[in-house]
């Protein structure tokens, strides 16, 4: 699918991925034939007209982006690159976890998932499903969050692993203020935690 996207006086070609579902998730594939180039990194949110970097296709440059109804982000097991990558029609870009936030849980000590108080007046940022806990989207790549980062609501936190499903766990949550500081890590890399575990201490920021 080509469309034109008009930026100023000039009309740049723009092609849109095709959209799929595969065994571990949604999948993007490329449009056309061509080389690619801008990947989008492993953990970046990619929805309807995110780019996706750019196609040359037969010397002509194209602005490529993710259809419509498409939200979720980029697992770290598909396959990454740097600079340029040539693919066939239908070849498989980038593979989409779910998106899973604490915005539906309650302020409760124990609740599953969410925010729950703590002592001295901390708040606990808890995981919303049982899971596999990453603090990065890949081995070589910086913690989402850190001891005294200020995070907002919607940063990601961590991505937790369920049945081979990455979801971006976002920060935000009835009770919990937009802005606050990390205080504390209550969870490791790599650790299974149940619905409702503490993953971080804050203080409001």
């Amino acid at each position: 699918m080509s469309t034109w996207q008009r930026d100023g006086r000039v009309a740049r070609p723009r092609l849109v991925a095709n959209l799929g579902n595969g065994p571990e998730g949604v999948e993007l594939r490329a449009p056309a034939v061509g080389l690619w180039r801008g990947a989008p990194p492993p953990g970046a949110r990619v929805s309807a007209g995110s780019s996706l970097g750019e196609l040359e296709v037969l010397g002509v440059l194209h602005e490529l982006c993710a259809p419509a109804q498409c939200d979720g982000i980029v697992l770290a097991e598909a396959a990454p690159h740097v600079g340029e990558r040539a693919v066939g029609f239908g070849e498989l870009l980038v593979r989409l976890g779910a998106m899973v936030t604490g915005a539906d849980a309650a302020l409760q000590p124990g609740a599953a998932g969410g925010a729950a108080a703590a002592s001295g007046g901390a708040l606990r940022f808890c995981a919303p499903l049982s899971g596999r806990f990453y603090v990065r989207s890949g081995p070589d790549k910086p913690p989402f969050v850190k001891v005294g980062d200020v995070i907002e609501t919607g940063h990601t936190v961590a991505l937790l692993e369920v049945m081979k499903t990455f979801n971006r766990i976002a920060y935000g949550g009835a009770g919990l203020p937009e802005r606050a500081r990390v205080i504390a890590l209550l969870a490791k890399d790599e650790d299974d935690v149940e619905a409702g575990a503490p993953l971080l201490e804050l203080e409001p920021g």
